[in-house]
């Protein structure tokens, strides 16, 4: 498996022969280009997740891919092809599985509904198990390998985000949905992670694709 951070919650997987992108939204451009996709996943419709106007261009450049989205986004935003993934819910292409768990998006405040939002966990024979929650602590899947950790949100603390990575009990991961902090505040969040939970952090700004041990 090979997983390049393309910005904010942008990861591009890379296993079993299989290109998939998830959460092509607009804190980060270093996906537009991309091509050869086998499927775009979305988790939810928030725009920093699918960016609505330069994802119609991907999918237009990846006709090939499939579409998989959190089933909220049908609806939010327009495009010209898409499926629901919802939770509890999982898919196939070709020697990967795709899993979405969860259902709900972190609480932002009280006065502001909640949408969807689904966690995804790839599994493929002989390959570690990557875990990308989107926009929520809440679901812990068992047995993952790699997890892409939430660095900042207007919906958690750093408290939460430190229990999350040792619940979910990963080895190694990487910070994603850190679109909104600056340098400082990453490295903040970085080594408290780090140091205080089992989940060994790699800095893959900028780094291209890594392969997990």
């Amino acid at each position: 498996m090979k997983l390049t951070h393309l910005g904010h919650s942008a990861v591009l997987v890379e296993t079993s022969g299989i290109r998939v992108l998830i959460d092509p939204g607009n804190f980060s451009d270093a996906w537009h280009d991309l091509v050869d996709l086998d499927a775009i996943l979305v988790t939810h419709l928030h725009p920093d997740h699918i960016d609505p106007a330069n994802v119609p261009a991907l999918l237009a450049a990846n006709p090939q891919a499939r579409v998989l989205v959190e089933p909220q986004v049908i609806e939010a935003v327009q495009l010209d092809r898409a499926e629901p993934i919802a939770a509890d819910t999982s898919v196939e292409l070709g020697g990967l599985t795709i899993a979405a768990v969860g259902g709900l998006h972190a609480v932002i405040h009280r006065d502001i509904p909640r949408i969807g939002n689904v966690g995804l966990v790839f599994s493929a024979e002989g390959e570690p198990t990557f875990f990308h929650p989107g926009d929520s602590l809440a679901t812990v899947p068992s047995g993952v390998d790699v997890l892409a950790v939430p660095a900042y949100g207007p919906w958690a603390a750093m408290k939460e985000t430190v229990d999350f990575a040792r619940e979910v009990g990963a080895t190694e991961g990487f910070a994603i949905h850190d679109g909104l902090l600056n340098e400082r505040g990453w490295s903040l969040v970085f080594n408290r992670v780090s140091e205080m939970t089992p989940c060994k952090l790699i800095d893959l700004r900028g780094q291209g694709a890594w392969t997990p041990a």
